[in-house]
């Protein structure tokens, strides 16, 4: 092809994904205590997500300016133009780095193009969407004509979430203290999603776990009308058997070709925490 795809770790796909479909991968450097360690697959979900429960404190860090250098820039010289599906500008200031580098490559391969949309995307939301590009690059479609796919597309995939320790959402600057505490003695979930800022918006509240777990499907029925899907995602925060149980319920809803469950690794669990679940899917066009 003549150009490359990039994503980056937010994006929750397999970590096999990456090199079975030819995507080109960009790690999150996250810190662990005072050690630093690469979101690479190197440490296995059950691990992180037992250190979160044991009280370790993990930090994640955007990605610098050097990194997207490093990776961009031996492309553009092989004659490649580059398309980089990202975390969103709303809860990481990565993007505004990757389109300074754009900026700087620009003035010096000022024939090659590097995209770098603001996808108002994160984890699975963002890998469904990779996803979705990957069967269009896969099927004969051009740079242009994908970064155009991407234009009119993006804003389709949506993100539904709800976390089971509301105490992490406030680690995270999500809620506050008061709210976290009364939250969790009254068994309260919060309703998240990601709006068109790519801002992640608490947006209401549900008494109990399986209510919230339903609550997803719920939500799906009313922002998706199309009986038939390719392709859903659901991320986790190591709680597989409440994931198959969502997509249980999808499928009572919906005819689903293919499901691609996966945990949130680093880069997002760490600011969610353990028991985290995640919907997303494509459906109509995202407005707020």
């Amino acid at each position: 092809m003549s150009y490359i795809l990039f994503t980056d770790s937010s994006a929750d796909l397999p970590w096999r994904y990456y090199k079975e479909h030819d995507v080109r991968f960009i790690p999150m450097q996250v810190t662990m205590d005072d050690d630093v360690y690469i979101d690479d697959g190197s440490m296995d979900s059950k691990t992180f997500y037992q250190k979160m429960r044991d009280g370790v404190v993990f930090k994640t860090s955007q990605y610098s300016e050097y990194q997207f250098l490093e990776v961009f820039e031996p492309v553009l010289k092989e004659g490649k133009d580059i398309l980089y599906l990202g975390l969103t500008m709303g809860l990481s200031g990565s993007h505004e780095s990757a389109c300074r580098v754009r900026d700087q490559l620009k003035e010096k391969y000022p024939e090659r193009t590097v995209f770098v949309p603001q996808t108002s995307a994160v984890s699975l939301g963002l890998g469904l969407m990779v996803h979705e590009a990957v069967k269009q690059r896969d099927a004969g479609l051009g740079f242009d004509d994908l970064c155009q796919w991407v234009r009119e597309n993006m804003l389709t995939f949506h993100h539904r979430f709800t976390v089971n320790d509301l105490m992490f959402l406030f680690r995270g600057g999500r809620v506050s203290r008061a709210s976290a505490i009364v939250g969790t003695a009254l068994n309260i979930k919060p309703r998240l999603h990601v709006d068109i800022n790519g801002k992640l918006i608490n947006h209401g509240k549900i008494r109990g776990r399986k209510a919230s777990l339903v609550g997803l499907v719920d939500e799906m029925r009313h922002y998706c009308d199309r009986k038939d899907h390719d392709a859903i995602a659901i991320c986790h925060g190591d709680c597989e058997d409440e994931a198959q149980f969502v997509l249980e319920e999808v499928r009572k809803h919906y005819n689903v070709n293919n499901a691609i469950i996966n945990p949130l690794a680093a880069a997002i669990g760490t600011h969610v925490g353990p028991g985290c679940m995640a919907l997303f899917f494509a459906g109509k066009k995202r407005t707020e």
